[in-house]
């Protein structure tokens, strides 16, 4: 499979997880979910990394990498904790669009600390994709 296609099975899932996590964080505190939600994540990741047999390389991966994986973790957690809070307290056609800030913000950062070239195709979808969630969210 080519990376647009995970890409797209991506978007696809966290769809998904704004819906049955709307459905799902209802009398629940959002916090308890989002632990729950890890837990259970955890197992299914780890199933997988069993099934695959990659579990060895747990010991070749490098501090560096150890670093920035920590990192993405706690962002990963942060995100979660804060969603599923705004899933709690708004509708989920307002809230999601707004996480999906993430691929404006995602674009310019990767510019910034990626080194990676803007074109005028990345900007103007940053900036549609701004728009498309000022819409979504805010226009009634």
């Amino acid at each position: 499979m080519q990376w647009v296609t995970y890409a797209i099975l991506s978007a696809f899932f966290a769809s998904l997880v704004a819906i049955f996590g709307k459905i799902g964080v209802k009398g629940v505190d959002s916090n308890l979910m989002v632990a729950i939600r890890t837990a259970i994540i955890v197992v299914f990741a780890w199933g997988i990394v069993f099934v695959q047999g990659n579990s060895s390389e747990l010991f070749r991966i490098s501090r560096h990498t150890y670093v920035f994986i920590v990192l993405s973790a706690i962002a990963t957690g942060l995100s979660w904790l804060f969603y599923y809070k705004a899933l709690q307290m708004g509708e989920a056609s307002r809230v999601a669009p707004i996480d999906k800030l993430s691929v404006a913000l995602t674009i310019l950062l990767a510019f910034l600390f990626l080194g990676e070239r803007p074109t005028v195709g990345n900007v103007f979808a940053g900036v549609l994709v701004t728009a498309g969630v000022l819409v979504a969210a805010f226009v009634k």
